[in-house]
Protein backbone atom coordinates (compact mmCIF):
# COMPACT_ATOMS: atom_id res chain seq x y z
CA UNK A 1 0.00 0.00 0.00
CA UNK A 2 1.29 3.33 -1.09
CA UNK A 3 0.98 5.73 2.06
CA UNK A 4 -0.11 9.13 0.32
CA UNK A 5 1.34 12.43 1.89
CA UNK A 6 -0.90 13.21 5.31
CA UNK A 7 -0.96 17.05 6.20
CA UNK A 8 -2.59 17.58 9.26
CA UNK A 9 -5.61 20.52 9.97
CA UNK A 10 -3.39 22.79 11.99
CA UNK A 11 -1.38 23.21 8.69
CA UNK A 12 -4.05 22.34 5.71
CA UNK A 13 -6.48 24.60 7.22
CA UNK A 14 -4.28 27.38 8.11
CA UNK A 15 -5.10 30.82 7.51
CA UNK A 16 -4.07 32.78 4.62
CA UNK A 17 -5.70 35.93 4.78
CA UNK A 18 -6.83 37.81 7.50
CA UNK A 19 -10.03 37.26 6.46
CA UNK A 20 -9.97 33.69 7.64
CA UNK A 21 -7.72 34.26 11.09
CA UNK A 22 -10.27 32.76 13.57
CA UNK A 23 -11.13 34.53 16.91
CA UNK A 24 -8.94 37.75 16.26
CA UNK A 25 -11.04 40.04 14.55
CA UNK A 26 -9.76 43.30 16.63
CA UNK A 27 -6.33 42.86 15.70
CA UNK A 28 -6.48 42.00 12.07
CA UNK A 29 -8.79 44.69 11.88
CA UNK A 30 -5.93 47.31 12.60
CA UNK A 31 -3.47 45.84 10.84
CA UNK A 32 -5.70 45.99 7.66
CA UNK A 33 -5.99 49.42 8.51
CA UNK A 34 -2.83 50.40 9.41
CA UNK A 35 -1.59 48.55 5.88
CA UNK A 36 -4.50 50.34 4.10
CA UNK A 37 -3.36 54.07 5.36
CA UNK A 38 0.91 53.31 5.03
CA UNK A 39 0.70 53.75 8.65
CA UNK A 40 3.22 50.74 9.13
CA UNK A 41 5.89 50.97 12.17
CA UNK A 42 8.60 48.99 12.25
CA UNK A 43 8.49 46.80 14.89
CA UNK A 44 5.61 44.46 15.38
CA UNK A 45 5.51 42.10 18.89
CA UNK A 46 2.72 39.43 18.72
CA UNK A 47 2.11 38.04 22.24
CA UNK A 48 -0.63 36.01 23.90
CA UNK A 49 -0.98 31.76 24.15
CA UNK A 50 -0.32 29.03 22.28
CA UNK A 51 -2.06 28.33 19.16
CA UNK A 52 -3.85 31.65 18.61
CA UNK A 53 -2.50 32.80 15.51
CA UNK A 54 0.37 35.14 16.56
CA UNK A 55 2.53 33.28 13.98
CA UNK A 56 -0.19 33.15 11.26
CA UNK A 57 -0.83 36.78 11.76
CA UNK A 58 2.95 37.68 11.07
CA UNK A 59 3.09 35.60 7.97
CA UNK A 60 -0.36 36.58 6.75
CA UNK A 61 1.06 40.93 7.35
CA UNK A 62 4.53 39.76 5.57
CA UNK A 63 2.86 38.76 2.59
CA UNK A 64 0.35 41.61 1.83
CA UNK A 65 2.77 44.39 2.35
CA UNK A 66 4.96 42.35 -0.08
CA UNK A 67 2.32 41.84 -2.74
CA UNK A 68 2.78 43.74 -5.89
CA UNK A 69 -1.08 43.81 -6.32
CA UNK A 70 -2.44 43.89 -2.99
CA UNK A 71 -6.47 43.87 -3.09
CA UNK A 72 -9.26 46.56 -1.65
CA UNK A 73 -9.69 44.89 1.44
CA UNK A 74 -5.93 44.57 2.18
CA UNK A 75 -5.66 40.88 1.23
CA UNK A 76 -2.66 39.32 -0.63
CA UNK A 77 -2.99 38.43 -4.35
CA UNK A 78 -1.62 34.82 -4.46
CA UNK A 79 -0.56 35.65 -8.34
CA UNK A 80 1.98 37.96 -8.28
CA UNK A 81 6.01 36.55 -7.93
CA UNK A 82 6.25 37.72 -3.91
CA UNK A 83 3.40 35.64 -3.34
CA UNK A 84 4.57 32.86 -5.17
CA UNK A 85 7.84 32.90 -4.09
CA UNK A 86 6.65 32.89 -0.61
CA UNK A 87 3.87 29.76 -0.96
CA UNK A 88 6.54 27.98 -1.91
CA UNK A 89 9.14 29.01 0.52
CA UNK A 90 11.92 30.09 -1.32
CA UNK A 91 11.13 34.22 -0.74
CA UNK A 92 14.37 36.06 -0.41
CA UNK A 93 12.93 39.00 1.76
CA UNK A 94 10.62 37.17 4.27
CA UNK A 95 13.06 35.23 6.68
CA UNK A 96 11.55 32.82 9.63
CA UNK A 97 14.27 32.77 12.56
CA UNK A 98 13.48 30.89 15.61
CA UNK A 99 14.84 32.34 19.12
CA UNK A 100 14.65 29.35 21.03
CA UNK A 101 17.25 27.25 18.94
CA UNK A 102 18.85 31.30 17.58
CA UNK A 103 19.21 32.72 20.76
CA UNK A 104 22.98 33.72 21.11
CA UNK A 105 25.15 37.09 19.91
CA UNK A 106 26.29 35.58 17.31
CA UNK A 107 22.98 34.92 15.53
CA UNK A 108 21.65 38.35 16.22
CA UNK A 109 25.05 39.67 14.54
CA UNK A 110 24.45 37.14 11.63
CA UNK A 111 20.34 38.59 11.50
CA UNK A 112 22.02 42.47 11.79
CA UNK A 113 24.57 41.35 8.66
CA UNK A 114 21.74 40.46 6.59
CA UNK A 115 19.85 43.58 7.54
CA UNK A 116 22.03 45.96 5.59
CA UNK A 117 21.38 44.19 1.86
CA UNK A 118 18.56 46.14 0.54
CA UNK A 119 15.57 43.71 -0.73
CA UNK A 120 16.13 42.16 -4.44
CA UNK A 121 12.34 41.71 -5.48
CA UNK A 122 9.43 43.56 -3.39
CA UNK A 123 9.59 46.73 -1.23
CA UNK A 124 10.53 45.00 2.42
CA UNK A 125 12.79 42.58 4.08
CA UNK A 126 10.75 40.93 6.97
CA UNK A 127 11.84 39.02 9.61
CA UNK A 128 9.43 36.73 11.58
CA UNK A 129 11.27 36.11 15.05
CA UNK A 130 9.19 32.93 16.83
CA UNK A 131 9.67 32.35 20.84
CA UNK A 132 11.74 35.73 20.86
CA UNK A 133 11.42 35.38 24.96
CA UNK A 134 14.61 32.70 24.76
CA UNK A 135 17.11 35.22 23.33
CA UNK A 136 19.59 35.71 25.80
CA UNK A 137 20.12 38.95 27.39
CA UNK A 138 23.39 40.21 25.87
CA UNK A 139 21.35 38.96 22.30
CA UNK A 140 18.43 41.74 23.16
CA UNK A 141 21.23 44.26 24.06
CA UNK A 142 22.83 43.48 20.10
CA UNK A 143 19.39 43.72 18.89
CA UNK A 144 18.53 47.17 20.16
CA UNK A 145 20.30 49.64 18.44
CA UNK A 146 18.63 47.74 14.77
CA UNK A 147 15.32 47.63 16.62
CA UNK A 148 15.57 51.19 17.17
CA UNK A 149 16.82 52.54 14.12
CA UNK A 150 16.38 50.34 11.40
CA UNK A 151 16.88 50.68 7.63
CA UNK A 152 13.64 51.98 5.67
CA UNK A 153 12.87 48.66 3.96
CA UNK A 154 13.48 46.59 6.93
CA UNK A 155 10.00 45.13 9.47
CA UNK A 156 10.25 43.28 12.37
CA UNK A 157 7.73 40.69 13.32
CA UNK A 158 8.41 39.75 17.32
CA UNK A 159 6.45 36.55 18.39
CA UNK A 160 5.97 35.17 21.97
CA UNK A 161 3.79 33.64 24.70
CA UNK A 162 5.84 34.80 27.58
CA UNK A 163 5.86 38.91 27.38
CA UNK A 164 6.84 39.44 30.81
CA UNK A 165 10.22 37.35 29.78
CA UNK A 166 11.32 40.30 27.50
CA UNK A 167 13.25 43.23 28.22
CA UNK A 168 11.49 46.31 29.15
CA UNK A 169 13.98 48.58 26.35
CA UNK A 170 12.69 45.94 23.74
CA UNK A 171 9.41 46.29 24.14
CA UNK A 172 8.92 50.17 23.87
CA UNK A 173 10.59 49.60 20.35
CA UNK A 174 7.32 47.95 19.74
CA UNK A 175 4.02 48.03 18.75
CA UNK A 176 2.35 45.34 20.99
CA UNK A 177 -0.36 43.30 20.15
CA UNK A 178 -2.04 41.03 22.93
CA UNK A 179 -3.91 38.15 21.22
CA UNK A 180 -6.66 36.60 23.56
CA UNK A 181 -7.84 32.93 23.75
CA UNK A 182 -10.21 32.22 21.50
CA UNK A 183 -13.81 32.02 22.41
CA UNK A 184 -15.46 27.80 22.65
CA UNK A 185 -18.08 28.93 20.54
CA UNK A 186 -15.49 30.27 17.80
CA UNK A 187 -13.64 27.07 17.85
CA UNK A 188 -16.86 24.96 17.76
CA UNK A 189 -17.97 27.16 14.84
CA UNK A 190 -14.47 26.75 13.34
CA UNK A 191 -14.19 22.85 13.65
CA UNK A 192 -18.16 22.63 12.40
CA UNK A 193 -16.58 24.20 8.96
CA UNK A 194 -13.55 21.83 8.58
CA UNK A 195 -15.97 18.62 9.58
CA UNK A 196 -17.97 19.54 6.60
CA UNK A 197 -15.21 19.72 4.13
CA UNK A 198 -13.58 16.48 5.03
CA UNK A 199 -17.07 15.00 4.96
CA UNK A 200 -17.06 14.18 8.46
CA UNK A 201 -20.37 13.66 10.39
CA UNK A 202 -20.00 15.34 13.86
CA UNK A 203 -22.31 15.61 16.33
CA UNK A 204 -22.55 19.66 17.97
CA UNK A 205 -21.83 18.57 21.34
CA UNK A 206 -18.46 16.41 20.25
CA UNK A 207 -17.22 19.42 18.75
CA UNK A 208 -18.27 21.68 21.53
CA UNK A 209 -16.20 19.26 24.56
CA UNK A 210 -13.05 19.50 21.90
CA UNK A 211 -13.15 23.67 21.91
CA UNK A 212 -13.55 23.48 26.19
CA UNK A 213 -10.44 21.15 26.08
CA UNK A 214 -8.48 23.03 24.01
CA UNK A 215 -8.39 26.00 26.18
CA UNK A 216 -8.82 28.48 23.92
CA UNK A 217 -5.85 27.06 21.61
CA UNK A 218 -7.22 26.30 17.70
CA UNK A 219 -4.02 24.53 17.00
CA UNK A 220 -4.87 22.32 20.19
CA UNK A 221 -8.01 21.97 19.03
CA UNK A 222 -7.56 21.00 15.20
CA UNK A 223 -4.77 18.20 16.91
CA UNK A 224 -7.91 16.66 18.78
CA UNK A 225 -9.84 16.57 15.93
CA UNK A 226 -7.27 14.71 13.71
CA UNK A 227 -7.22 12.26 16.75
CA UNK A 228 -10.46 11.63 16.90
CA UNK A 229 -11.57 10.86 13.65
CA UNK A 230 -8.35 8.64 13.81
CA UNK A 231 -10.14 6.86 16.30
CA UNK A 232 -13.95 6.86 15.52
CA UNK A 233 -13.68 7.28 11.36
CA UNK A 234 -16.01 9.84 9.89
CA UNK A 235 -18.69 9.51 12.48
CA UNK A 236 -17.81 11.70 15.50
CA UNK A 237 -20.05 11.39 18.59
CA UNK A 238 -19.86 12.88 22.53
CA UNK A 239 -19.29 9.51 23.56
CA UNK A 240 -16.18 8.83 21.66
CA UNK A 241 -14.91 11.85 22.20
CA UNK A 242 -15.42 12.11 26.33
CA UNK A 243 -13.95 8.67 25.95
CA UNK A 244 -11.04 9.21 23.99
CA UNK A 245 -10.34 12.55 25.50
CA UNK A 246 -10.88 11.05 29.18
CA UNK A 247 -13.56 13.91 29.57
CA UNK A 248 -16.45 13.06 32.87
CA UNK A 249 -19.53 12.99 30.99
CA UNK A 250 -22.40 15.62 31.94
CA UNK A 251 -24.57 13.01 32.65
CA UNK A 252 -22.71 12.12 36.11
CA UNK A 253 -22.99 15.72 37.43
CA UNK A 254 -26.78 15.96 36.65
CA UNK A 255 -27.55 12.42 38.22
CA UNK A 256 -25.46 13.23 41.41
CA UNK A 257 -27.36 16.67 41.79
CA UNK A 258 -30.47 15.22 41.33
CA UNK A 259 -29.39 13.25 44.70
CA UNK A 260 -28.42 16.10 46.43
CA UNK A 261 -32.00 17.09 45.91
CA UNK A 262 -33.42 14.64 47.12
CA UNK A 263 -30.88 14.44 50.18
CA UNK A 264 -30.24 10.68 48.90
CA UNK A 265 -26.65 10.64 50.85
CA UNK A 266 -26.14 6.84 49.37
CA UNK A 267 -26.72 7.26 46.12
CA UNK A 268 -24.40 10.66 45.81
CA UNK A 269 -21.72 8.33 47.24
CA UNK A 270 -22.41 5.55 44.67
CA UNK A 271 -21.65 7.89 41.84
CA UNK A 272 -18.75 9.04 43.08
CA UNK A 273 -17.42 5.28 43.63
CA UNK A 274 -18.73 4.68 39.93
CA UNK A 275 -16.54 7.60 38.93
CA UNK A 276 -13.75 6.58 40.62
CA UNK A 277 -13.80 2.88 38.85
CA UNK A 278 -13.85 4.53 35.85
CA UNK A 279 -10.45 6.07 36.29
CA UNK A 280 -11.00 9.58 37.11
CA UNK A 281 -9.09 11.42 39.80
CA UNK A 282 -11.34 13.29 42.63
CA UNK A 283 -9.72 16.13 41.85
CA UNK A 284 -10.56 16.06 38.87
CA UNK A 285 -14.60 15.60 39.67
CA UNK A 286 -14.50 18.40 41.97
CA UNK A 287 -13.36 20.51 39.42
CA UNK A 288 -15.49 19.20 37.53
CA UNK A 289 -18.52 19.65 39.44
CA UNK A 290 -17.36 22.84 40.46
CA UNK A 291 -18.08 23.49 36.92
CA UNK A 292 -21.48 22.04 36.66
CA UNK A 293 -23.03 23.88 40.09
CA UNK A 294 -21.62 27.68 38.84
CA UNK A 295 -23.71 26.65 35.09
CA UNK A 296 -26.51 26.03 37.15
CA UNK A 297 -26.06 28.84 38.91
CA UNK A 298 -25.76 31.06 36.00
CA UNK A 299 -28.99 29.38 34.34
CA UNK A 300 -30.64 30.86 37.13
CA UNK A 301 -30.56 34.33 35.83
CA UNK A 302 -32.06 34.89 32.55
CA UNK A 303 -29.26 37.84 31.93
CA UNK A 304 -25.91 35.08 33.08
CA UNK A 305 -27.36 32.39 30.67
CA UNK A 306 -25.44 33.33 28.09
CA UNK A 307 -22.54 32.67 30.18
CA UNK A 308 -23.13 29.33 29.69
CA UNK A 309 -20.43 27.63 27.10
CA UNK A 310 -22.03 24.28 26.25
CA UNK A 311 -23.83 22.96 23.35
CA UNK A 312 -27.47 23.27 22.69
CA UNK A 313 -28.48 19.83 24.59
CA UNK A 314 -26.67 20.41 27.59
CA UNK A 315 -27.71 23.72 28.33
CA UNK A 316 -31.09 22.53 28.28
CA UNK A 317 -30.61 20.11 30.65
CA UNK A 318 -28.95 22.78 32.61
CA UNK A 319 -32.03 25.10 32.51
CA UNK A 320 -34.00 22.68 33.56
CA UNK A 321 -32.05 21.56 36.48
CA UNK A 322 -31.63 25.05 37.67
CA UNK A 323 -35.35 25.24 38.44
CA UNK A 324 -35.67 22.95 41.03
CA UNK A 325 -32.26 24.25 42.54
CA UNK A 326 -32.21 27.37 44.52
CA UNK A 327 -29.61 29.87 44.57
CA UNK A 328 -29.00 29.41 48.84
CA UNK A 329 -28.26 25.60 48.11
CA UNK A 330 -26.08 26.36 44.88
CA UNK A 331 -24.49 29.24 46.80
CA UNK A 332 -23.42 26.98 49.44
CA UNK A 333 -22.74 23.84 47.81
CA UNK A 334 -20.21 25.79 45.57
CA UNK A 335 -18.58 26.73 49.12
CA UNK A 336 -18.22 23.23 50.25
CA UNK A 337 -16.79 22.34 46.94
CA UNK A 338 -14.03 25.33 46.59
CA UNK A 339 -13.21 24.47 50.41
CA UNK A 340 -12.33 20.93 49.15
CA UNK A 341 -10.66 21.76 45.72
CA UNK A 342 -8.67 23.96 48.06
CA UNK A 343 -7.92 21.30 50.95
CA UNK A 344 -7.54 18.20 48.42
CA UNK A 345 -4.00 18.21 47.76
CA UNK A 346 -2.76 18.59 51.76
CA UNK A 347 -5.45 15.87 52.65
CA UNK A 348 -4.24 12.29 53.73
CA UNK A 349 -7.17 10.55 52.54
CA UNK A 350 -8.50 12.16 49.83
CA UNK A 351 -11.17 9.77 48.55
CA UNK A 352 -12.22 10.88 52.51
CA UNK A 353 -12.56 14.56 51.60
CA UNK A 354 -14.36 14.57 48.12
CA UNK A 355 -16.84 12.26 50.53
CA UNK A 356 -17.34 14.84 53.32
CA UNK A 357 -17.66 16.91 50.94
CA UNK A 358 -20.68 15.38 49.35
CA UNK A 359 -22.12 14.35 52.70
CA UNK A 360 -22.36 18.12 53.31
CA UNK A 361 -23.81 19.35 50.29
CA UNK A 362 -26.26 16.42 50.38
CA UNK A 363 -27.43 17.12 53.86
CA UNK A 364 -28.73 20.00 52.73
CA UNK A 365 -31.86 18.80 52.14
CA UNK A 366 -32.00 15.62 54.76
CA UNK A 367 -35.29 15.67 56.53
CA UNK A 368 -35.54 16.86 60.09
CA UNK A 369 -35.48 13.94 62.54
CA UNK A 370 -37.71 14.40 65.68
CA UNK A 371 -35.84 13.71 68.73
CA UNK A 372 -37.97 13.77 72.19
CA UNK A 373 -35.77 14.63 74.68
CA UNK A 374 -35.20 12.11 77.94
CA UNK A 375 -37.47 12.96 80.63
CA UNK A 376 -35.16 14.92 83.26
CA UNK A 377 -36.15 14.13 87.42
CA UNK A 378 -37.01 17.24 88.94
CA UNK A 379 -35.33 17.84 92.35
CA UNK A 380 -36.82 20.24 94.33
CA UNK A 381 -33.78 22.01 96.76
CA UNK A 382 -34.82 23.41 99.93
CA UNK A 383 -35.48 26.61 100.35
CA UNK A 384 -36.29 29.91 103.24
CA UNK A 385 -39.35 31.12 101.54
CA UNK A 386 -41.82 31.18 98.81
CA UNK A 387 -41.09 32.59 94.83
CA UNK A 388 -44.17 33.71 92.81
CA UNK A 389 -44.51 32.75 89.47
CA UNK A 390 -44.23 35.98 87.83
CA UNK A 391 -40.62 36.15 88.95
CA UNK A 392 -39.88 32.70 87.74
CA UNK A 393 -41.13 33.96 84.50
CA UNK A 394 -39.01 36.94 84.49
CA UNK A 395 -35.88 34.59 84.82
CA UNK A 396 -36.48 32.18 82.62
CA UNK A 397 -37.29 34.77 79.65
CA UNK A 398 -34.80 36.99 80.49
CA UNK A 399 -32.19 37.69 77.77
CA UNK A 400 -29.32 36.03 80.19
CA UNK A 401 -30.73 32.53 80.26
CA UNK A 402 -31.42 32.59 76.29
CA UNK A 403 -28.66 30.65 74.18
CA UNK A 404 -27.26 29.31 77.53
CA UNK A 405 -27.45 25.93 79.66
CA UNK A 406 -28.69 26.99 83.01
CA UNK A 407 -27.03 24.82 85.60
CA UNK A 408 -28.06 24.28 89.09
CA UNK A 409 -26.54 24.47 91.94
CA UNK A 410 -26.68 24.73 95.94
CA UNK A 411 -25.19 28.05 95.90
CA UNK A 412 -26.90 29.87 92.74
CA UNK A 413 -30.26 28.85 92.73
CA UNK A 414 -33.61 30.71 93.07
CA UNK A 415 -35.17 28.94 96.39
CA UNK A 416 -38.51 27.00 95.31
CA UNK A 417 -40.99 26.40 98.41
CA UNK A 418 -40.68 22.33 99.21
CA UNK A 419 -43.60 20.35 97.44
CA UNK A 420 -46.42 18.24 99.31
CA UNK A 421 -46.56 14.74 99.20
CA UNK A 422 -49.95 14.75 97.70
CA UNK A 423 -47.75 17.22 94.66
CA UNK A 424 -45.03 14.91 93.96
CA UNK A 425 -47.63 11.76 94.02
CA UNK A 426 -49.20 13.62 90.87
CA UNK A 427 -46.14 14.77 89.06
CA UNK A 428 -44.75 11.70 89.34
CA UNK A 429 -48.38 10.08 87.62
CA UNK A 430 -48.91 12.32 85.00
CA UNK A 431 -50.72 10.03 82.39
CA UNK A 432 -53.17 8.81 85.10
CA UNK A 433 -53.89 12.73 85.45
CA UNK A 434 -53.49 14.43 82.16
CA UNK A 435 -55.90 17.59 82.90
CA UNK A 436 -54.24 18.34 86.27
CA UNK A 437 -51.52 21.10 86.22
CA UNK A 438 -48.09 20.34 86.96
CA UNK A 439 -46.18 21.36 89.89
CA UNK A 440 -43.30 21.80 88.55
CA UNK A 441 -41.81 23.98 85.64
CA UNK A 442 -40.10 22.11 82.85
CA UNK A 443 -36.16 24.52 82.40
CA UNK A 444 -35.51 22.15 79.91
CA UNK A 445 -38.51 22.76 77.77
CA UNK A 446 -38.47 26.64 78.25
CA UNK A 447 -34.89 26.87 76.82
CA UNK A 448 -35.66 24.59 73.84
CA UNK A 449 -38.15 28.13 72.64
CA UNK A 450 -36.95 30.96 74.83
CA UNK A 451 -39.55 33.05 72.55
CA UNK A 452 -42.17 30.98 74.19
CA UNK A 453 -41.52 29.94 77.67
CA UNK A 454 -43.70 27.29 78.94
CA UNK A 455 -44.76 28.44 82.27
CA UNK A 456 -47.07 26.09 84.10
CA UNK A 457 -49.19 26.99 87.09
CA UNK A 458 -47.22 26.76 90.46
CA UNK A 459 -48.12 27.27 94.04
CA UNK A 460 -44.43 29.23 94.88
CA UNK A 461 -44.75 31.96 97.59
CA UNK A 462 -43.04 35.28 97.47
CA UNK A 463 -39.57 35.00 98.04
CA UNK A 464 -37.27 38.51 96.98
CA UNK A 465 -36.04 40.37 99.93
CA UNK A 466 -35.85 43.97 100.47
CA UNK A 467 -32.66 45.34 99.13
CA UNK A 468 -29.96 48.02 100.50
CA UNK A 469 -27.36 49.59 98.64
CA UNK A 470 -25.00 48.20 101.40
CA UNK A 471 -25.73 44.50 99.87
CA UNK A 472 -25.57 45.36 96.91
CA UNK A 473 -22.26 46.56 97.01
CA UNK A 474 -20.69 44.13 99.24
CA UNK A 475 -22.13 41.60 96.70
CA UNK A 476 -20.50 43.38 93.99
CA UNK A 477 -16.78 43.66 95.45
CA UNK A 478 -17.36 39.58 96.29
CA UNK A 479 -17.88 39.04 92.71
CA UNK A 480 -15.18 41.17 92.22
CA UNK A 481 -12.98 39.39 94.61
CA UNK A 482 -14.17 36.02 92.41
CA UNK A 483 -12.86 37.14 89.36
CA UNK A 484 -8.94 38.11 90.92
CA UNK A 485 -7.84 35.69 87.69
CA UNK A 486 -8.63 37.68 85.41
CA UNK A 487 -7.11 41.40 86.44
CA UNK A 488 -8.93 43.06 82.93
CA UNK A 489 -12.41 42.14 84.52
CA UNK A 490 -12.21 42.82 88.14
CA UNK A 491 -10.59 46.23 87.22
CA UNK A 492 -14.03 47.15 85.41
CA UNK A 493 -15.99 45.92 88.39
CA UNK A 494 -13.63 47.27 90.87
CA UNK A 495 -13.97 50.79 89.39
CA UNK A 496 -17.38 50.77 88.04
CA UNK A 497 -20.27 52.92 90.07
CA UNK A 498 -22.69 50.53 91.54
CA UNK A 499 -26.35 52.24 91.97
CA UNK A 500 -29.66 50.74 93.18
CA UNK A 501 -33.29 50.91 92.10
CA UNK A 502 -36.29 49.70 93.49
CA UNK A 503 -35.44 45.61 91.77
CA UNK A 504 -32.87 47.17 88.82
CA UNK A 505 -29.26 47.92 89.36
CA UNK A 506 -27.76 50.37 87.31
CA UNK A 507 -23.75 50.52 86.61
CA UNK A 508 -21.84 52.86 84.91
CA UNK A 509 -18.74 52.69 83.47
CA UNK A 510 -16.67 54.23 81.40
CA UNK A 511 -16.22 53.01 78.26
CA UNK A 512 -18.02 50.61 75.76
CA UNK A 513 -15.44 48.09 76.18
CA UNK A 514 -15.96 47.70 79.64
CA UNK A 515 -19.73 47.36 78.85
CA UNK A 516 -19.20 44.46 76.28
CA UNK A 517 -16.55 42.78 78.78
CA UNK A 518 -19.16 43.12 81.15
CA UNK A 519 -22.42 42.13 79.15
CA UNK A 520 -20.02 38.88 77.70
CA UNK A 521 -19.90 37.78 81.74
CA UNK A 522 -23.38 39.05 82.61
CA UNK A 523 -25.08 35.09 82.88
CA UNK A 524 -22.72 34.32 85.54
CA UNK A 525 -23.03 37.56 87.33
CA UNK A 526 -26.71 37.85 87.37
CA UNK A 527 -26.67 34.29 88.92
CA UNK A 528 -24.28 35.11 91.49
CA UNK A 529 -26.34 38.19 92.54
CA UNK A 530 -29.40 36.62 92.45
CA UNK A 531 -28.42 33.74 95.04
CA UNK A 532 -26.09 36.18 96.95
CA UNK A 533 -29.09 38.46 97.76
CA UNK A 534 -32.13 36.12 97.58
CA UNK A 535 -33.86 38.13 95.28
CA UNK A 536 -34.97 36.14 91.64
CA UNK A 537 -36.36 39.32 90.60
CA UNK A 538 -33.04 41.52 90.07
CA UNK A 539 -32.14 43.18 86.90
CA UNK A 540 -29.00 45.12 85.34
CA UNK A 541 -28.61 47.97 83.77
CA UNK A 542 -25.49 49.34 81.97
CA UNK A 543 -24.68 52.98 81.53
CA UNK A 544 -21.92 54.33 79.49
CA UNK A 545 -20.37 57.46 80.33
CA UNK A 546 -17.66 58.13 79.03
CA UNK A 547 -17.05 61.66 79.93
CA UNK A 548 -16.61 60.81 83.25
CA UNK A 549 -13.24 60.82 84.33
CA UNK A 550 -11.69 58.27 85.96
CA UNK A 551 -8.70 57.18 88.16
CA UNK A 552 -8.42 53.56 86.72
CA UNK A 553 -6.20 51.29 85.33
CA UNK A 554 -7.17 51.13 81.73
CA UNK A 555 -7.15 47.70 79.53
CA UNK A 556 -5.13 47.19 76.49
CA UNK A 557 -8.55 47.68 74.44
CA UNK A 558 -9.43 50.79 76.39
CA UNK A 559 -6.34 52.28 75.45
CA UNK A 560 -6.61 51.54 71.90
CA UNK A 561 -9.97 53.03 71.85
CA UNK A 562 -9.09 56.12 73.36
CA UNK A 563 -6.10 56.69 71.16
CA UNK A 564 -7.67 55.95 67.82
CA UNK A 565 -9.89 58.52 68.73
CA UNK A 566 -7.54 61.12 68.65
CA UNK A 567 -5.53 59.11 65.80
CA UNK A 568 -8.02 57.35 63.29
CA UNK A 569 -5.07 55.79 61.31
CA UNK A 570 -4.34 53.29 64.26
CA UNK A 571 -7.47 51.55 63.18
CA UNK A 572 -6.11 51.85 59.40
CA UNK A 573 -2.67 50.27 60.67
CA UNK A 574 -3.92 47.54 62.54
CA UNK A 575 -6.17 46.56 59.72
CA UNK A 576 -3.45 46.39 57.84
CA UNK A 577 -0.97 44.40 60.04
CA UNK A 578 -3.36 42.09 60.92
CA UNK A 579 -3.02 43.00 64.96
CA UNK A 580 -4.97 41.67 67.87
CA UNK A 581 -6.12 43.40 70.86
CA UNK A 582 -5.10 41.36 74.10
CA UNK A 583 -7.94 42.21 76.57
Amino acid sequence: MIMENYIVSARKYRPEAFDTVVGQEAITTTLKNAIKSGQLTHAFLFCGPRGVGKTTCARILARIINCFNPAENMEACGVCESCESFKNNVSYNIHELDAASNNGVEHIRGLIDQVRVPPQVGKYKIYIIDEVHMLSTAAFNAFLKTLEEPPPYAKFILATTEKHKILPTILSRCQIFDFKRIKIEDISNHLTKIAEKESIVAEPDALHVIAQKADGGLRDALSMFDQLVSFSGNHLTYQSVIENLNVLDYDYYFQIVDAFLKGDLPSSLRIFNEIMDRGFDGQHFIIGLGEHLRNLLVCKDPQTVNLLEVGETIKAKYLQQSQACSVQFLIKALDINNQCDLNYKNANNKRLSVEIALMQIASFFLPETDVKPEPQPFIAPAVKSETTEKNISKEISGDEVRGTRYEVSSEQTPHFAPRTPHQIVESANPVQQPNKPKSAISLKAALEEPSKPKIEEVNIAENSQELTLEDVQNAWKSYAEANNDDPAFANILQTSEVRLNEQSLEITLASQVSETMLLQKKTDLMNFLRSKLANASLQLKTIVDEKKVQDILYTPGEKFAKLSEKNPELKRLREVLDLDIQY
